[in-house]
């Protein structure tokens, strides 16, 4: 007889107990999902990926108002094994004064042992409070997935990785969903039912949203990107590079101090105090502000082509590594 907590031995070939594989059968896993109640933020499906390698069961809480479609993409989702819905007026607009009693109440009924968000604005907003409810310390933004307990993110502004070993009962972290592959969305059977019930907080209402909206991809998920500096000296001149990355199907970013000088909005920010990016194929950048930000703003390890239009010593460090 064997189960999911024994392991062949190579020298004999009678099956060992494996202290690891008994500690990941105990594992379970609730993914806060991001949605806008119609569609699925992409950085849910990264936030699987990096929730299925810490094993055992896979969780989502959907929470929001008509938002069964969302709850239906779920359950195809592979790894998914189970997708908890919660509907009503309060969830509107996911503000974690409402969705926070929800998530504790579901924490409990289930005895999860990890909770994770994408590290968006959404899981950024909503983790911290989580854990201080719990009262537990949250890792933030992790990269990699050693062991149950054992995290990997960047510090120094991406100079530095950090391995954090988190003994809390609870592990409440959020995820760079450019660190992670998205997980396939068919192939997977997982079940649905409702989530615990929760009276309204009220003590915060959503009122409306307003987004900007383009057919360019978001930067964040972008396979090509095409970001501008200060050398561009205006913002009409940025329009150069919307043409261009149109042509290439690519996002626009640009660096701070492109955003500081007003030329663009500050949610096309690339970078250590902007957004993190990851393109697959090629990021042309047009004269970004030499410092530690450059490497950012050319993009990343991921990236296979780089064009800078003005040279300093962080694109010709970057240059060396292709």
């Amino acid at each position: 007889w064997t189960d999911r907590c024994s392991t062949p031995d190579q020298r004999t070939g009678s099956w060992a107990w494996d202290p690891q594989a008994s500690l990941l059968r105990f594992q379970s896993t609730l993914v806060i999902a991001e949605h806008a109640n119609d569609s699925l933020a992409p950085i849910t499906l990264n936030t699987i990926t990096a929730a299925k390698r810490l094993g055992g069961d896979v969780s989502c809480l959907v929470a929001g108002t008509k938002c069964d479609k969302v709850a239906q993409d779920l359950c195809k989702v592979e790894g998914v094994t189970k997708v908890l819905v919660a509907q009503h007026d309060a969830y509107k607009g996911l503000l974690p004064e409402e969705l926070t009693p929800l998530i504790l109440a579901t924490q409990k009924q289930f005895n999860y042992t990890h909770i994770c968000a994408g590290a968006s604005a959404f899981g950024k907003n909503l983790l911290p409070r989580v854990a201080a409810k719990l009262d537990v310390a949250p890792i933030s933004d992790i990269i990699a997935i050693k062991s149950p307990d054992t995290f990997v993110r960047t510090i120094y502004a991406g100079n530095a990785l950090c391995t954090v070993k988190c003994d809390e009962k609870v592990k409440v972290f959020s995820v760079r969903g450019t660190s992670f592959e998205a997980a396939a969305t068919s192939g997977g059977s997982a079940s649905s039912e409702n989530a615990s019930s929760t009276s309204p907080v009220g003590i915060s209402e959503w009122l409306e949203q307003k987004l900007t909206k383009s057919d360019r991809p978001e930067l964040t998920g972008a396979k090509v990107v095409v970001s501008g500096g200060r050398g561009l000296k205006s913002g009409e001149n940025f329009k150069l590079l919307y043409d261009l990355a149109d042509e290439l199907h690519a996002a626009v970013g640009a660096s701070r101090a492109a955003v500081d000088a007003g030329y663009v909005p500050n949610d096309m920010q690339v970078g250590q105090t902007g957004k993190i990016v990851a393109p697959r194929s090629c990021s042309c950048s047009h004269s970004p502000t030499p410092g530690s930000q450059s490497l950012v703003v050319a993009g990343c390890s991921t990236e296979k082509i780089q064009v800078g239009g003005k040279v300093c010593k962080g694109l010709l460090k970057l240059g060396e590594r292709f």
